[in-house]
């Protein structure tokens, strides 16, 4: 990497501190939303006692997942040791860490009585997911740390591989635990399936890229620095895998649900009786999340940067879509109390619940985004994470 050299952002233009002003202002939202649901109640939500994931969880879920992915340009730089993706390993890095302080943000704002994390931080039941994952994201924070720490500070930089491993394993890990969040439910029949924890990880890599993708372009076309096609292309190409993935497995899992005769009656809902449900999985998680991206990325669009930017964008709303259908469509569809058994009873029994996000819950969920590039754009503005340029030239010298 000798013929890269690294440069902070300057961050003293009206633009830069616009940014960043457009973002805080969405971080002011998301606290007055807060504030609002912590002195209301859920009540002003529309979750309830059938619906008590709503969409914070949503914007959580998704922004805990892509920060996974986001490490994935790292991870192939120190684990596999490819030379073109070293450059681009400490943005990586910092994105994946804001994502996941976005994210665990708006999950514990989104409690209730945010107040009472004490009592999960201090009173452990290692027979829960949730448990476990309390460890997983607090050693994400640590290893990915240590990997950043790595690669910025030449005196360590001999560690760089061996921190790098240890983040793409635990990365690994912490993905599984998010889909066995999920995947241990086995009271909704949408969940309960070892399905999910490799579901996950492969939306993790598409999610993460494609968001590092747009980050990576928008930070050198605001800073006027070089970005050549060979990064772009091989990027690009990236995503493309990635999604074709993401489209393989959500095919593989609804298809295994449809050869049991007890997931009819779910898979009916979710893929033709769910209504707006419906609708979001088949417009927006594959249309616009999967087949539209792998259209553009695979044709000769692919090779224009705008073109590459709306696929990125397109599988980020799709990403949104397929949580809000995972997480919002299993709680939608009524508990089997007694399978086999038909209960009855004044609570709602064998009734599709409804759900209407709410302008807080909404808010609260941007704010989670919002702080995740406020984090990000401040970084590159105190860090050496962006090289001065990525022209095809310099690339070409690292592969050589």
């Amino acid at each position: 990497m000798a013929s890269i050299t690294f440069r902070e952002v300057e961050g003293s233009s009206p633009k830069y501190w616009m940014l960043l002003g457009f973002f805080g202002l969405f971080v002011l939202f998301g606290a007055l939303a807060w504030n609002y649901m912590h002195h209301h109640g859920h009540v002003v939500t529309g979750m309830d006692n059938q619906i008590v994931w709503g969409l914070p969880h949503v914007f959580a879920v998704f922004l805990i997942v892509a920060a996974s992915g986001a490490l994935n340009v790292a991870s192939i730089a120190s684990v596999f040791n490819k030379p073109m993706y070293k450059p681009l390993a400490p943005l990586s890095a910092v994105l994946s860490l804001a994502l996941l302080l976005g994210g665990l943000l708006v999950l514990v704002l989104d409690l209730g009585r945010s107040d009472r994390l004490i009592v999960a931080m201090t009173n452990f039941n290692f027979k829960s997911m949730f448990t476990w994952n309390v460890f997983l994201y607090s050693g994400f924070f640590v290893l990915v740390g240590i990997y950043l720490w790595t690669m910025l500070d030449r005196s360590v930089k001999s560690w760089s591989k061996a921190a790098g491993t240890a983040a793409f394993i635990w990365r690994l890990t912490l993905t599984t635990g998010t889909g066995s969040l999920f995947g241990f439910l086995v009271a909704r029949e949408l969940y309960g399936t070892a399905m999910l924890a490799p579901m996950f990880i492969i939306m993790s890599f598409a999610y993460g890229l494609a968001i590092y993708l747009m980050v990576l372009a928008a930070a050198y076309a605001w800073t006027g620095r070089a970005l050549g096609d060979a990064v772009m292309m091989r990027l690009k190409t990236l995503l493309a895998v990635f999604v074709a993935a993401v489209l393989y497995f959500v095919v593989v899992q609804h298809m295994t649900s449809l050869y049991f005769t007890k997931f009819h009656a779910v898979e009916a809902f979710i893929l033709r009786d769910g209504g707006s449900l419906t609708t979001l999985f088949w417009l927006g998680q594959i249309v616009i999340g999967c087949v539209v991206p792998l259209v553009i990325l695979l044709s000769s669009l692919g090779k224009q940067r705008t073109w590459i930017m709306i696929a990125c964008g397109l599988v980020i709303l799709g990403g949104v879509a397929q949580m809000y259908v995972t997480i919002i469509g299993a709680q939608a569809y009524p508990l089997d109390m007694f399978p086999g058994l038909s209960e009855k009873s004044s609570f709602f029994d064998g009734e599709i619940h409804t759900y209407a996000p709410s302008m807080p819950e909404l808010f609260l969920g941007l704010g989670g985004v919002a702080i995740a590039l406020l984090a990000t754009t401040f970084a590159v503005k105190v860090l050496r994470l962006l090289p001065a340029s990525l022209d095809d030239a310099s690339v070409a010298k690292l592969e050589h």
